[in-house]
């Protein structure tokens, strides 16, 4: 059956204004942490009070066991691909990690994304600058304990890279055969939110200049 033109004009302006949505949400900026408020961010209801904290333009994480979710001003935010950076310190002992592709949960482990591995000094031999459960770097962190550095993340369609200060430490595409680790279903690519982990009571990590830019 022929579409009437004046349906077809209808469907093709559509079709444009999605397109130049898009183009719009492209090399959009955002700030994740304004260095005075957790405006934006939405802690699990299992993360003890004072987990979270901010000081001196810091996003402090203490104790606990939980994860902080950015969920953005409408609580809806959502990214697939990107360039993410953030400054990290961490202190002896710490265990964090930076989550993206993942979505709110009350409690537990994200059951979605990928963690990317904060933990210089841990029992965890997995550390600093590894794709948890997916390329590790082992025993010898990226960074070491109380220094700021670079954490630099970016997502196009399935390759994943991270860089720590500049240096590369993953560079993984996920094949189309893609078998997500034993006990982590959700760890593949797809789309979702950034969070902040609060591994164990001894965590102590802070956080801060936390910025994305999105891709097309």
């Amino acid at each position: 059956m022929r579409t009437p033109s004046s349906l077809r004009s209808v469907l093709l302006a559509a079709g444009v204004l999605a397109l130049s949505a898009a183009a719009t949400l492209a090399g959009e900026t955002i700030q994740l942490f304004d260095g005075k408020s957790l405006a934006g961010w939405k802690p699990s209801k299992n993360s003890p009070e004072g987990t979270y904290k901010v000081e001196d333009g810091i996003l402090q994480i203490r104790g606990g066991q939980g994860h902080i979710y950015y969920v953005g001003a409408d609580g809806k935010a959502e990214f697939k691909n990107f360039d993410f950076k953030a400054k990290v310190k961490t202190y002896p002992k710490a265990n964090s990690g930076i989550y993206f592709h993942t979505a709110y949960q009350d409690a537990g482990w994200p059951a979605a994304g990928f963690e990317c591995q904060v933990n210089a000094s841990h029992g965890d031999r997995k550390r600093t600058g590894g794709l948890y459960a997916v390329r590790d770097v082992m025993d010898t962190p990226a960074a070491p304990d109380n220094v700021w550095f670079e954490y630099h993340v970016r997502v196009e369609g399935k390759h994943i890279q991270i860089w720590i200060d500049g240096k590369q430490t993953v560079d993984f595409t996920q094949p189309e055969d893609w078998v997500p680790p034993k006990g982590m279903p959700g760890r593949k690519v797809g789309s979702g939110t950034f969070a902040l982990q609060a591994h164990d009571p001894g965590c102590k990590v802070d956080y801060k200049d936390i910025v994305v830019e999105r891709l097309p």
